[in-house]
Formats: C-alpha cells, sequence, structure tokens
C-alpha cells in the first residue's frame, strides 16, 4: 500500500511538472515536448488538460515573425529582396539572444538531454549562427554549452573562422586545429597578405602563456623543414615583435626555442638584455668574448629580431650615447650576426665564412660616426653622400640608416629648418629603395607617417612642397619595382577624399612619365580608376598633341580585354 501510494505522489509530481511546462507561452514549438508528452502520459495525465494548455498558450512568435516577413516581401516588391529580410529577422534575432543568454540554462540543455541536440547540429551549419556562437563564446568563456559547441564547429570543419574566439584557446584539440589552419592561410597568402592575415593570427597565439610555448613550438619545429621553413620562421618573429609590442616579455620562450639552451652563459646575457629592452656593456662583453673564439656559438643565438633592434637603438638613433671603450664590441657582435654565413649538416657545423664580417663592421661604424655625431649639420653630410651611398650597399647598414632618417625627419622642426628642395634625409630613402628591395614596405610606411603628418609649423604652399617631394621619392619607390602598394595607397587618398587634389594630379603625371606598356592586369585595375576619375581625367595639361593619359586609357583596356 505504502509503495502504491508513492509511485501516486511521483505520478502526481510529474504531471504537474509537465503542466507547468506546457503552461509555458508557445511550449508547442519546443524540441522537448515529445520528450514532455511521453513523461506526462507515462505518470497517468489526462490528453483534455494537455490539448487545452498547449492551445492556449500558444502565442505564435515565430510563425508571426515569419508572417510579417512574406508581408514585407510581397508588399516590397522590387525594393526589398527575401534574403535582406531574411538577414534583418536573423540579426535582430541575434542581439537578442546575445542580450538574454543565460549560460546557466544553456548548460542545463545537456544535464537534461544527456547528448547533442540535434537543433544544434542543424544551427552550426549555417554562417550566422556561427557566428553568434562565437560571440556568444567571447562574452561567456566558462559556458560548458559554448565550450562543447565550439569544438562541435571545430570538429564540423570550420576552424578557420575560430580566430578571434578566445574560448579556442582553451581546448588544445581546437586550438592546434585552427593553429594548422591558420599558418596555412597566412603561407599561401604570400607577402602581399601578411599585413592583413598576420594581427588576428598573432593575437590569438598570445591569448596566454601556453597558447603562445604551444604555437612557436611548433613553428620552431617546422622552421627547420628545408622547404618552406624560412617562412615559418618569419611568422614566429613576427607573433614575437607582436608579443613585445603588447607589453609581453617572451625572450625567455624565444631562447629557450632557440639553440641559446646549448650556451647558459649567452643566453644569460642575452635574455638579460632582451627582458630590460636595453644593450649593456657588460653583457656585450660576454658576447664578444664568445664570438670571437675559435668555436664561436651557431650566429643563430644572435638572430633574434628584437635583439638586432636594440643595436638599431644604440648605434644609429640620434643623440645616443655609447661607451666608447666597447664600442668595437656592439659593431662586431651586429656585423656578425648580418654577415657570417654557416652550413650545418646533421647538426653539426661544417663550415663557417667570415669573408664579409670585416668590410660590414667598417661600414657600420662609418655610418655610425656620421649620424650619431651631433655636430654634423645637413651640408656636412652632402659632402659625405658617396661614403653614405657605398656604406648603405650593405643591408644592415641600409637598415640603420632608414631608423636613423626616420628619427631625424620625425623632429617637429626638422622640415621648417631645410632649405633645400629635397633634404638629403629624403635623397638616401631612394638610394636605400634603389639597393634593397626587402626594404620597400618600411621606406613606404615611413614616406605615409610624414605624408600624412600634419606640418603645421609650415605655411600652406610650404606643406603642398614638401608632400610633392614625398610623392617624388613614392614614385621612385614605384620604378623600383614596388608598384601595386604605391599606387594602392594613392588610391585610398583619393576615395576618402582627404587629400589635395592638385597632389593626386601631380602622382598621375610623375608616373605617366616613367612608365611603359605592357602592363600588368592588377596595375591597369588600380592606376585607371584614378586616371578616370572626373577630378583628374582632362585637368592634366600636356605640351604638345601628346595626351599620355588619353594614351594610357586606350592601351590599358587593350590589356583588361586580355
Amino acid at each position: 500500500q505504502d509503495d502504491e501510494d508513492g509511485e501516486g505522489e511521483d505520478d502526481a509530481e510529474v504531471q504537474q511538472e509537465c503542466l507547468k511546462k506546457f503552461s509555458t507561452p508557445d511550449y508547442i514549438m519546443e524540441p522537448s515536448l515529445f520528450n514532455t508528452l511521453k513523461r506526462y502520459f507515462q505518470a497517468g495525465g489526462s490528453p483534455e488538460n494537455v490539448i487545452q494548455l498547449l492551445s492556449e498558450n500558444y502565442t505564435a512568435v515565430a510563425q508571426t515573425v515569419n508572417l510579417l516577413a512574406e508581408w514585407l516581401i510581397q508588399t516590397g516588391q522590387q525594393c526589398v529582396e527575401p534574403l535582406q529580410v531574411q538577414e534583418t529577422v536573423e540579426n535582430h534575432l541575434k542581439s537578442l539572444l546575445i542580450k538574454h543568454f543565460d549560460p546557466r540554462k544553456a548548460d542545463s540543455i545537456f544535464t537534461e538531454e544527456g547528448e547533442t541536440p540535434a537543433w544544434l547540429e542543424q544551427m552550426i551549419a549555417h554562417t550566422t549562427w556561427r557566428d553568434l556562437f562565437y560571440k556568444l563564446a567571447e562574452a561567456h568563456p566558462d559556458c560548458l554549452m559554448l565550450n562543447f559547441t565550439v569544438k562541435l564547429i571545430s570538429d564540423a570543419g570550420y576552424q578557420g573562422e575560430i580566430t578571434s574566439v578566445s574560448t579556442a584557446c582553451q581546448q588544445l584539440e581546437v586550438f592546434s586545429r585552427v593553429l594548422r589552419t591558420s599558418l596555412a592561410t597566412i603561407l599561401d597568402g604570400g607577402e602581399e597578405n601578411l599585413e592583413k592575415n598576420l594581427p588576428e593570427f598573432a593575437k590569438m597565439v598570445c591569448h596566454g602563456e601556453h597558447t603562445y610555448l604551444f604555437a612557436q613550438s611548433m613553428m620552431s619545429i617546422l622552421a627547420q623543414e628545408e622547404q618552406g621553413g624560412s617562412a615559418v620562421r618569419r611568422i614566429a618573429q613576427e607573433v614575437q615583435r607582436y608579443a613585445h609590442e603588447k607589453g609581453h616579455d617572451a625572450s625567455q620562450i624565444t631562447l629557450a626555442l632557440g639553440t641559446a639552451a646549448s650556451y647558459p652563459r649567452a643566453c644569460q646575457a642575452l635574455g638579460a638584455m632582451l627582458s630590460k629592452g636595453a644593450l649593456n656593456p657588460a653583457d656585450i662583453t660576454v658576447l664578444f668574448k664568445m664570438f670571437t673564439s675559435m668555436d664561436p656559438p651557431p650566429v643563430e643565438l644572435i638572430r633574434v629580431p628584437a635583439f638586432l633592434d636594440l643595436f638599431m637603438q644604440s648605434l644609429f638613433k640620434p643623440g645616443a650615447k655609447i661607451n666608447q671603450d666597447h664600442k668595437h664590441k656592439f659593431i662586431h657582435i651586429l656585423a656578425y650576426a648580418a654577415s657570417v654565413v654557416e652550413m650545418w649538416k646533421k647538426n653539426k657545423r661544417v663550415s663557417i665564412n667570415k669573408d664579409e664580417l670585416k668590410s660590414t663592421s667598417k661600414a657600420i661604424e662609418t655610418v655610425h660616426n656620421l649620424c650619431c655625431n651631433e655636430n654634423k649639420g645637413a651640408s656636412e653630410l652632402v659632402a659625405e653622400l658617396s661614403t653614405l651611398y657605398q656604406c648603405i650597399r650593405f643591408p644592415v647598414v641600409a637598415m640603420g640608416v632608414l631608423k636613423w632618417v626616420d628619427w631625424t625627419v620625425s623632429e617637429p622642426r626638422y622640415f621648417q629648418l631645410q632649405t633645400d628642395h629635397t633634404p638629403v634625409h629624403l635623397a638616401l630613402l631612394d638610394e636605400i629603395s634603389t639597393c634593397h628591395q626587402l626594404l620597400h614596405p618600411q621606406v613606404l610606411q615611413l614616406l605615409v607617417k610624414l605624408f600624412e603628418t600634419e606640418h603645421s609649423q609650415l605655411d600652406v604652399m610650404e606643406q603642398l612642397e614638401l608632400k610633392k617631394t614625398l610623392l617624388d621619392r613614392m614614385v621612385h619607390l614605384l620604378s623600383r619595382g614596388y608598384v601595386l602598394p604605391v599606387v594602392s595607397y594613392i588610391r585610398k587618398c583619393l576615395e576618402k577624399l582627404d587629400t589635395d587634389i592638385s597632389l593626386i594630379r601631380y602622382f598621375v603625371t610623375e608616373v605617366l612619365d616613367v612608365i611603359a606598356p605592357p602592363y600588368t592586369s592588377d596595375f591597369v585595375q588600380l592606376f585607371l580608376p584614378i586616371l578616370e576619375n572626373e577630378s583628374i581625367a582632362g585637368t592634366i595639361k600636356t605640351e604638345g598633341e601628346h595626351d599620355p593619359v588619353t594614351e594610357f586609357i586606350g592601351k590599358s583596356h587593350l590589356f583588361l580585354s586580355y
């Protein structure tokens, strides 16, 4: 009798629990409806109550939305596309879900159902809802349901979309997939797409110490491959730079993954300087003794970009003070890193070539004495131009001169004090562009910075003349093969409407003077819209009957047709 009473009470509780659910608005639309009905009827529930409650509480929210969407499409005719209506509804629903999302209720879905809900698998098949899960995962990193969903999305093959989701960084399986896909995207994209693809990748890798260590360990292994290894090393170094710029000291990880671990004294000296962000004579002396010995450590040990940047500041920054007794050590270490070539086979060094070490050291010392001598003015530098041009042929010196020019011309009063049409520092940029293709991006970056700087100390005409001088440098850069990035920048200036149109006209005229067919379709597609702009076309004056604008437009259409 007691058992029967107990069962009766349990059945009554189940019925009440089910009836409470049936009483909620639009419960008939819930995926769990059939399970609840099954429990209710097994507990002896009455069908009449179910029918009444489900029908009375049916408010048809989803159906009403569908009806309104249909009306919009019908009444809008050509004005409102069905896809546009769908996006409007989905975006509104996304904003509501983000606003009212409760992670505890979401986690209860799994405890109640015990398996992956069918509706979840259907949702992640659509881009819109995957994007919703990414945003929710960012906002609620501790939600188990969202963590599971992100893994589900990764398992479904959409790991390429997950780079910005911090939740992915908490799951090794997901993170390793995302890392592999993102790295492949960067490698396939090449140098021209590196600026676009790298920031998101670096942000993901630098999410935490565990993600940074894992990613850098993987890239360290891949960097040893003969095919593509150098490209992976470059990406790893760019990520190191990103971490440094964000205030993270990852120097110990960098050294541990390199060859430094085998040379504890060198590792300690490098680590101390990298952590402090400055060179010091004591640690430099340690390295100098090691790299002037009969059996020096591998040159790779000191080829850490952040370490080489410190030399740029010590040896090429205007006004930088360096201990004269130790200066030759600084110069030797930098020259060694830049010029020595080693051959390795099966982790054993078979040869070491120091043929260019002496000449590189001499070039660095010569330019250091010229650049960091505060008593030398522009006229003295002009007299030393031929010497500077000779030294600039060394890549490491060219990089130092580029940094020195950047620091010098960025002084607020620099251009105010100049009397020459082309200041000597800007003329040096032309020589760097001529000799070193790999420095073209940095040269353009500096020219763009100067072009966009508001030189309020100059009058309007002086500002225009300065910008024309900078455009001349850009045209020279273009003539040395850096075509598309230069033209892309000028195209953006025209589209943003924030540049004096006479400057765009000046650039176009100068470019037309130096180019000749055949033209690539990429160049034509970038340059042609600039020429055909109503503010440009027909306003460029030409001498005689020769009209380069019309001639280019005519020929470019032929190249596009191919």
